[in-house]
């Protein structure tokens, strides 16, 4: 792996985004943790992880415009807007006019302002790497997103015990603008994703026109795959992870404080580090089947470390339950990214996101409802079980069950719509 940070482009964005993911980390465990402390109940942290879930349904939105402007530009703006919005809470709590209701406005526009930097991360990496290095980078990356959450989520629950969440968020704003700064000094010259056409002389109408064009393409693209399969398991699991969010503070202050809410996100966070670096060990074994079996594993040890008394081991099998997560989303990602044309890439990594991720927020609205009403711990085991109906449902589903290994896999195996491919759109 280590030969793909020869590509300069490759580390500068591999660094932008540990710096990205460090500064989410601070932030969501430190606001989450303030939501619960000023607003003292589940409920507001329920609503608290609503709102910061909302934009993700609204991703879609960014796919045109990632695949056809300066994704540099892009991540730069978005990373240095957020190190503003994040400084707006510090300074509020020095002015004595912070109340729950602030942090509440600002989680959802910082996380709106997120919903660039994916993707368009996701649309990047085929462009700076070759394709027999996709599952190597995207593994890396991966290890970028869940190994910086794993130690960012541990440390953070153990600096809010001795310093408290709103000294963090000082340091928050300096890692996004350094992350602002990684990514700008990227030197991609002409971006293959920017459309090539003729200078003309703008025009909203033409614009608005063409963004609709393109947005429509790649929702026709993705809902007339294969990929359309997937959404079934995606929105029960991420209706679940939701409300284990949401319920995540309540449960650990049953377990034992923020020191085990700090512990749980790491775990959580190291064992799907763990399956993504895995995931160069699975290319030649196929998908639906490695999914099926791990995510029936991962049920069995989410549901055991809910009746398991000692903190310490509860943490690991809860650690253990999401490798699942880590192996498959890497695999997943690797064949679309080598079977989806380049044009359509931040298009349809868009629309799955988007689509998939719409349950989570009414997950974690539910989970805060079920955490003010339920004991948190029996809230959480029933957020267990979704990992059994994920097995069930690609069993069930042959197009699923039969997917074939990162190897292997063509275009022809999600069935997307030539018509489509070469035409942009075709009349609905």
């Amino acid at each position: 792996m280590i030969t793909v940070f020869q590509n300069k482009n490759f580390f500068k964005l591999f660094s932008g985004r540990m710096a990205t993911n460090a500064g989410d980390s601070i932030y969501y465990v430190a606001a989450m943790w303030l939501v619960y402390e000023l607003g003292g109940s589940a409920f507001y942290t329920g609503l608290a992880g609503f709102l910061t879930l909302i934009p993700q349904v609204l991703q879609f939105l960014t796919g045109p415009v990632i695949d056809r402007i300066s994704i540099r530009k892009l991540l730069t703006f978005s990373q240095g807007l957020q190190a503003f919005m994040i400084l707006s809470i510090p300074i509020a709590h020095s002015l004595g006019v912070l109340n729950v209701t602030i942090v509440l406005i600002v989680m959802p526009v910082i996380s709106l302002l997120n919903q660039i930097a994916y993707p368009a991360t996701s649309a990047l990496i085929p462009v700076i790497l070759p394709k027999e290095q996709l599952t190597k980078g995207n593994s890396l990356m991966s290890f970028a997103y869940q190994g910086v959450d794993m130690v960012f989520n541990a440390v953070t629950g153990l600096l809010i015990t001795f310093f408290g969440a709103i000294t963090l968020f000082w340091t928050d704003s300096v890692i996004f603008f350094l992350a602002a700064l990684l990514y700008w000094r990227m030197t991609i010259g002409k971006e293959k994703n920017v459309a090539k056409e003729p200078a003309q002389e703008f025009s909203l109408k033409r614009e608005t026109r063409q963004y609709m064009k393109d947005l429509k393409a790649g929702f026709q693209l993705v809902l007339g795959s294969a990929i359309v399969k997937l959404f079934g398991e995606n929105i029960v699991a991420n209706f679940a992870l939701g409300a284990m969010m949401a319920i995540l503070p309540a449960y650990a202050d049953f377990r034992g404080g923020s020191e085990v809410y700090g512990a749980l996100l790491a775990a959580f966070s190291a064992g799907v580090l763990v399956g993504s670096l895995c995931a160069p060990l699975f290319e030649k074994i196929p998908v639906g089947k490695i999914t099926m079996i791990s995510f029936l594993l991962g049920a069995g040890f989410w549901i055991s470390s809910v009746f398991m008394p000692i903190n310490w081991i509860s943490v690991l099998l809860f650690g253990i339950c999401s490798i699942p997560i880590g192996l498959t989303n890497v695999l997943f990602y690797t064949i679309l990214q080598g079977c989806v044309p380049r044009k359509f890439l931040a298009r349809v990594f868009s629309v799955i996101a988007s689509i998939s991720t719409s349950a989570m927020p009414l997950g974690s609205l539910a989970g805060g409802a079920l955490g003010s009403l339920f004991p948190s711990n029996m809230v959480f085991l029933g957020a267990g079980f979704s990992f059994l109906f994920i097995s069930l449902y690609i069993a069930l589903v042959p197009v699923l069950r039969n997917l074939p290994s990162v190897k292997n896999a063509t275009m022809e195996d999600f069935k997307f719509n030539q018509e489509i491919l070469n035409g942009e759109t075709v009349s609905s």
